[in-house]
């Protein structure tokens, strides 16, 4: 999977921040999902790899709790860790048992689980 987030980082637009992030949504049937971030001069615009990826599953008829596993990796070398916007995605569709695979360009990886990354989730029942 290090090799695919490496090679995926190719297809990365970060012009302003030259910082590559390149993520893998894995479904339980299988099937990948690849995302990169992509940036905007409007820099609301833009999208974080990790949420390009799951989108992308849901646009493809996948529903919340059909994802396996996600897998991160930066550019910079260091370990790459899903921001809080990612997060909250992440909570709302991946069980909380799900791994979340924070990976190196080196090949370093660690591993969480969503409720380790997610300890206080806003979900829907905030919402009542």
């Amino acid at each position: 999977m290090i090799d695919k987030l490496i090679k995926l980082q190719e297809n990365s637009y970060s012009p302003y921040s030259n910082f590559a992030v390149s993520a893998i949504a894995v479904m339980k049937d299988g099937r990948e999902f690849p995302g990169v971030n992509v940036e905007n001069a409007a820099y609301g615009a833009a999208i974080c790899a990790e949420r390009s990826a799951i989108l992308s599953a849901i646009s493809n008829g996948y529903k919340k709790y059909d994802f396996k596993e996600l897998y991160v990796m930066v550019s910079s070398g260091d370990i790459g860790m899903p921001c809080f916007q990612c997060r909250q995605v992440i909570s709302e569709l991946f069980e909380k048992d799900a791994i979340i695979h924070c990976c190196s360009t080196k090949g370093d990886i660690k591993d969480y689980t969503v409720a380790e990354l997610c300890p206080y989730p806003f979900g829907e029942d905030d919402l009542k």
